[in-house]
């Protein structure tokens, strides 16, 4: 179990960092209305994964199993693999001046003030639905966990945590929003000015260091370091 979560919490580390799922959260969140619309955007994530985690846990299961002894870690560490130059790719970008391919499109950040709850969750699901880089996030979860063979009970409720970790910075900001909201909306304005300041940086920081990480884990997996 621990070989599980040594590869799972980088994951959903990474996951939970992704600087255009905060800022959206903080923004809906600041807006009339925001405690239920940035609940209903981080619900519309939520049911994205559940739903993934349905569909291709039975397939990734399926093919594990046919792998047989000498496969299982291989589905994994491509997708670890994958996931890193996938983050390499991205900082590249961000050090090339080129805009945050997770970010939502503007005509979405000018909607916040007016959108409905409702809205805000088909929001948060498309957004996840969209985003590359989350699929590899979630399938590489699943696969690691598949791969270790669990008990389904066990194995679900490992899917179940990693989903929670992987959304923990915006829960986090909800759960702020609820017990102390008005004490929040002091932090999260100066959170979203900083993310807004900073988000090449960040981006490329992220990006080398979880990058560099996920692909020689995945490599190690294949072998080949």
């Amino acid at each position: 179990m621990g070989d599980v979560w040594s590869s799972l919490l980088p994951l959903a580390a990474a996951g939970a960092l992704v600087p255009a799922q905060i800022a959206i959260t903080i923004l809906l969140l600041r807006a009339p209305s925001g405690l239920a619309k940035a609940a209903a955007f981080v619900g519309g994530m939520t049911c994205i994964r559940l739903l993934q985690g349905i569909i291709f846990g039975v397939l990734l299961s399926e093919a594990v199993g046919n792998e047989g002894a000498g496969g299982p870690g291989t589905i994994g560490s491509v997708l670890m693999l994958a996931l890193g130059l996938v983050f390499i790719a991205a900082a590249l970008r961000s050090l090339l001046a080129e805009d945050d391919p997770d970010a939502p499109p503007p005509r979405w950040v000018s909607m916040m003030d007016s959108v409905t709850a409702p809205k805000a969750f088909a929001l948060g699901a498309g957004f996840l639905a969209v985003a590359p880089k989350f699929w590899v996030f979630t399938l590489s979860g699943i696969a690691v966990i598949e791969e270790a063979d669990l008990q389904r009970g066990t194995a679900t409720l490992a899917f179940l945590l990693f989903v929670a970790l992987s959304q923990a910075v915006v829960l986090a900001i909800l759960v702020a929003g609820v017990v102390a909201p008005h004490r929040s909306a002091v932090a999260l304005d100066s959170i979203s000015g900083w993310l807004e300041r900073n988000n090449r940086a960040i981006l490329v920081v992220i990006g080398l260091v979880f990058g560099t990480w996920f692909a020689l884990k995945g490599l190690r997996g294949l072998g080949v370091v």
